[in-house]
């Protein structure tokens, strides 16, 4: 294996009631935690979202409100999530715009410390956007010589994108073979604060917005000088739960 690992990678993959972050939630989540000497863990587990599966999303994914019915809520199986990828470097196929931000949503939702900051993240989309530009379902076809077979069921797509990885440290002799270089070469946000990458910190480490008129701008600097559009943003801009925990921290900090 050329991919060297300091640390185990734990590449992982949900399936969803939906796609809206703070809305929907997680149905299945499967990790499979890559170690330094090339062998593989896998772990996965069918979740009761506490709603109805959407007909359109189960059409999906398969997963019906009969197969989650004895299955653990997200509060009773959170703790175990988190444990499964302690001290891993994270990777997932589109990782870095729907799994982590939503993972870490409903994280923080039922109250589980959870820092995303903290992680390495290597997505294996940006690398296949990079050189060829499809989904999973190409990549393997492309990478391996074969049809990806399960789409759209966890453990299905994460042992896809592992193999996918793989085929490419092992295709591409320009590409990077640290998770610290992959992660850069992905576009990690691990200078994010928070998961969705709403914020970011600067180069003295205030948190700023990374979007609209006030992009780059200190959030308590906002605050002094345009408290409205903050209060607006906060209240009507339907941001992450997580994300405005953050928001509101600084604002308490710089009132305390």
């Amino acid at each position: 294996m050329n991919l060297k690992l300091e640390r185990p990678l734990a590449i992982f993959d949900l399936e969803t009631t939906g796609t809206r972050i703070g809305q929907d939630r997680i149905v299945q989540i499967a990790v499979m935690r890559l170690l330094p000497d090339g062998s593989r863990k896998p772990w996965q587990s069918l979740v009761n979202p506490g709603m109805p599966i959407p007909a359109e999303a189960t059409a999906v994914h398969g997963i019906s409100d009969a197969d989650v019915a004895d299955s653990p809520l997200l509060e009773d199986l959170a703790g175990e999530i988190v444990q499964q990828v302690e001290g891993c470097d994270l990777c997932g196929f589109n990782v870095l715009r729907f799994d982590l931000p939503f993972l870490s949503e409903e994280l923080f939702r039922v109250g589980t410390p959870w820092d995303p900051s903290a992680f390495r993240v290597i997505d294996p989309l940006r690398i296949f956007h990079h050189f060829e530009r499809r989904d999973l379902s190409a990549a393997s076809l492309f990478y391996l010589g074969k049809e990806h077979q399960g789409a759209h069921d966890a453990m299905a797509d994460v042992e896809a994108t592992t193999e996918v990885l793989l085929a490419q440290i092992e295709r591409y002799a320009e590409l990077p073979r640290t998770t610290d270089a992959l992660g850069d070469f992905c576009g990690d946000r691990r200078r994010a604060p928070d998961a969705a990458g709403k914020l970011q910190f600067d180069d003295h480490g205030a948190v700023c917005l990374s979007f609209g008129k006030y992009k780059g701008w200190p959030v308590e600097n906002i605050g002094r000088s345009d408290p409205g559009y903050l209060h607006w943003l906060m209240t009507k801009a339907e941001l992450p739960a997580s994300t405005m925990a953050i928001m509101k921290n600084v604002l308490a900090d710089v009132h305390d």
